[in-house]
């Protein structure tokens, strides 16, 4: 049994559809992993990298209710098997199949159920899922700013996006349970922080201050701010809708991962509008706020940051999170894992994935000729230094991985036996008995 600190990094499979849905912007086509996927392979184990934020896409892999093309999937998952890398499995990043339509198709949910339980029917040995990517980022862009998908711009598609969304990632969670009783589930979510530019705007901040917690509270059953409740209700859930997200208490197999990037800070101004105001509290801080809510293990699931004229720009930027990381664990936070975002550049993220323009952002560990960046070496070299210094910290900090090639072996067999009894005897206890807190 592994028992690690996760340090990650992950190959992005985001597929959004643009232009009304005429184009997709298919991030593993563009960065080139179709074709390099066995080198990116190479390069996570050059890093000493043992997790791996990755999924297969979804708009080529799920061709139907019940039918599925696993090809690809097969090929890669294989691999990852045969050399032990540990996948964080990310089912839908930011798009769906072209047959399913958008996110205000309140069949998605179900659908990617029955999705979310095929894939760990046929990797049984994947213990590590993100089901949904950033579910509060994918319904902002999709249905609250009109870049992606259905492209709509209105509290209404908002809420809509949003409640299907988290309710696909709820219903995927207890589908893969089902068949793999000992899962865990990283929710990569956006850490987010609003700051009053005048006090004309204070309110306004402290809306969307509680707005940015709208995908986790209802993923976690916790229920929402009062006036968020009224938002919700006002922009078209209803109060059975709502009842779902509460009743479903699946907040002991999680992890919130948090993303934190410097766009991730926003000065209001007094007519609720935003500008970027750049890295003011920073991850430690921001992450406090998230915890304080939640009282959950902690992953710091991306990062990033442009390499720039000086080519040392994003060495700094990673020293910095790191530090902010350890902060955050020297206050008492769990704090399980940490990912620089992503293995290789990407492909116009520069406009958001809303333009088809082949910018190259030199975001990666490696470029996409596979040269390693600095920030490249710089991370395998903190891997290196920080990987022993972490677990003799608490062994109460520690996620217990059953790596692939243990899956078989009678002691992981046993643990997913006394997972299964556990649940069944969650399922059995009285309705009014507390849940223990994780």
């Amino acid at each position: 049994m592994s028992s690690q600190f996760l340090f990650a990094t992950g190959i992005e499979n985001s597929n959004p559809t643009i232009q009304n849905g005429k184009e997709r912007v298919d991030e593993l086509e563009k960065c080139g992993h179709y074709k390099h996927w066995r080198t990116d392979f190479d390069l996570v184990q050059e890093l000493g990298i043992s997790f791996l934020r990755y999924g297969p896409p979804i708009h080529t892999t799920f061709l139907g209710p019940g039918k599925y093309d696993w090809s690809f999937a097969d090929e890669t998952f294989g691999e990852l098997r045969r050399r032990d890398i540990v996948p964080i499995v990310d089912l839908c990043h930011f798009g769906v199949p072209d047959w399913v339509g958008n996110f205000q198709n309140g069949d998605f949910p179900a659908l990617f159920a029955q999705y979310a339980r095929a894939f760990s029917e046929r990797f049984p040995w994947v213990q590590l899922y993100t089901p949904v990517n950033e579910m509060y980022i994918c319904a902002e862009f999709s249905a609250l700013y009109g870049w992606w998908n259905e492209q709509l711009a209105s509290d209404q598609a908002f809420v809509t996006a949003l409640k299907y969304i988290v309710k696909a990632n709820v219903l995927a969670m207890q589908a893969i349970l089902e068949v793999r009783p000992d899962a865990l589930f990283i929710q990569s979510e956006s850490s987010e922080y609003f700051h009053a530019e005048n006090p004309a705007a204070i309110k306004p901040a402290e809306l969307l201050n509680a707005k940015r917690f709208l995908s986790l509270d209802l993923n976690y059953g916790r229920r929402v701010d009062s006036e968020m409740y009224e938002y919700l209700l006002d922009n078209g859930m209803t109060r059975e809708e709502y009842h779902f997200f509460l009743k479903s208490n699946l907040k002991h197999h999680c992890i919130m991962g948090n993303d934190y990037y410097k766009t991730n800070e926003h000065r209001v101004r007094a007519d609720g509008s935003t500008t970027a105001s750049g890295e003011i509290f920073g991850y430690h801080v921001i992450t406090q706020q998230y915890h304080d809510r939640y009282r959950l293990p902690v992953m710091h699931t991306e990062t990033n940051l442009w390499q720039g004229p000086n080519g040392d720009e994003a060495v700094q930027w990673l020293w910095k999170e790191w530090a902010n990381v350890l902060r955050v664990r020297n206050d008492g936070v769990p704090i399980v894992g940490f990912t620089w975002y992503s293995l290789t550049d990407q492909v116009d993220w520069d406009t958001a994935l809303r333009e088809n323009n082949g910018h190259v952002n030199p975001l990666g560990l490696y470029d996409l000729d596979r040269n390693i960046r600095p920030v490249g070496e710089a991370y395998k070299q903190l891997i290196h230094d920080w990987r022993q210094v972490l677990p003799a910290q608490s062994v109460c900090l520690q996620v217990p991985i059953i790596l692939p090639s243990e899956s078989d072996e009678q002691w992981a067999r046993k643990k997913k036996t006394q997972a299964k009894q556990a649940q069944r005897d969650k399922s059995t206890a009285p309705a009014n008995t507390p849940s223990p807190e994780p």
